[in-house]
């Protein structure tokens, strides 16, 4: 099928461009978003997003540990963009909710009826003395940028001894519990070639357990004992020291600086300013999100603009299997008050993090907002125990459902 969006730049979006929804992030959640609300009989629906490239993050960590190319994660923005939406490809700079518009990077104005934010969060890589500086070159790197992840798997596969330092950054993070994933497939890859005796893993971890919800701790603590990894609990990374190839590390017992050989570094994180710029983030909220109600999703103080993943203030883990479930609940919401009804569905704070603990195990971490377990099969509640089953998945099955369901909307 020929897709029929149209493609406008900053320069064309004039102040008089009205939407009756205007849809703001083309990741994850604003174009499943957008897909939804057509398939629902919405009309006149714009996206904002100035990207030219549509990542699948969740792979990212495969990447990095070897068992995905990046090829698998981008294709082409155009291509998974809804049929009839319009394409605004620019960036919001700041949104005026009182009189209903957003302005964009490229100068222009575009009023909306509705309004839904999703555009992610940033990654602050300054807020780490020495990171911003040292992060993608040398021996410091990351998995969460595309192109860092691939030479993090090149240096991880050539790694034959030495220290390698793997960091999760305290506060809200999107998929949080990524930044061990390609530890774990490294140091299988090690172990199945006789070098995981050479090399000194560490893992750092904000929670006071690895996971912070005691079954998933139990399973994942099985893959760090069988490899040897020294886990740093309640501790987090405040300082690279490049020069002396030395992470910093803080924790209650006091501050370790702990040599590496490879640094890999899960940034701290933030919603955008902007946000709280329009003043759409809670008085109270020193990490800036849209205020929503968690369960509707629906702004409180302004009834006509909606908020969904890792911008959105809910109360869920930051994960694209959130989304999916957000993206559902928006959708019905959104259509009923464009219908003159109240909004009635209700999104319940599931969150999921399918932890690659080998090259060909998954722990499929599924829960709600106070850690209490939500499997999506509730008679088969042990689904989380490590599972080959669920790595085929993870990594086989839930690519092709992203591409083809749910970024079209079907599931």
């Amino acid at each position: 099928m020929t897709t029929a969006h149209t493609d406008l730049t900053g320069a064309d979006a004039r102040p008089a461009a009205h939407h009756r929804v205007i849809v703001v992030g083309g990741g994850n959640g604003g174009v499943s978003a957008a897909a939804r609300l057509l398939r629902r009989g919405v009309t006149d629906v714009a996206l904002v997003e100035p990207r030219d490239v549509h990542e699948y993050k969740p792979l990212f960590s495969h990447v990095a540990g070897g068992t995905a190319r990046i090829s698998e994660t981008v294709r082409p923005q155009r291509s998974v963009m809804p049929d009839d939406v319009t394409w605004i490809r620019d960036a919001v700079v700041l949104v005026d909710p009182a009189r209903s518009v957003v302005q964009l990077a490229g100068g222009g104005e575009v009023g909306y009826d509705q309004l839904v934010l999703s555009p992610g969060m940033q990654k602050d890589w300054a807020s780490v003395p020495g990171l911003a500086e040292s992060i993608g070159t040398g021996d410091v790197t990351t998995h969460y940028e595309g192109d860092l992840a691939a030479r993090t798997s090149l240096r991880l596969r050539d790694l034959r001894r030495g220290t390698v330092v793997f960091t999760q950054p305290a506060g809200p993070a999107s998929c949080a519990g990524a930044a061990q994933k390609p530890l774990y497939q490294a140091c299988d890859y090690w172990q199945r070639t006789g070098v995981l005796g050479d090399i000194r893993p560490v893992l750092v971890v904000p929670e006071k357990t690895v996971f912070g919800i005691e079954p998933f701790d139990r399973e994942i603590q099985r893959a760090i004992d069988r490899y040897g990894i020294e886990l740093r609990t309640d501790s987090a990374l405040i300082e690279v020291d490049a020069g002396r190839s030395e992470a910093v590390i803080a924790s209650p017992a006091g501050i370790e600086r702990v040599p590496y050989d490879l640094l890999s570094v899960t940034p701290p994180q933030s919603a955008p300013e902007w946000i709280r710029a329009s003043g759409l983030a809670a008085a109270d909220d020193p990490d800036g999100f849209v205020e929503v109600d968690p369960e509707t999703l629906q702004h409180p103080r302004f009834a006509n603009v909606w908020g969904l993943g890792d911008a959105a203030a809910t109360t869920n883990s930051k994960s694209g299997g959130a989304l999916r479930k957000q993206t559902m609940v928006l959708a019905k919401n959104l259509t009923a008050v464009l219908a003159g009804k109240k909004p009635t569905a209700h999104y319940d704070g599931y969150g999921v993090c399918p932890m690659t603990v080998s090259r060909s195990s998954v722990v499929w971490a599924e829960f709600g907002p106070s850690g209490e377990l939500m499997p999506t099969i509730p008679f088969l509640r042990r689904m989380y125990r490590e599972s080959r089953l669920s790595w085929f998945f993870d990594r086989r099955v839930l690519p092709w459902v992203y591409w083809n369901l749910i970024l079209t909307g079907r599931v």
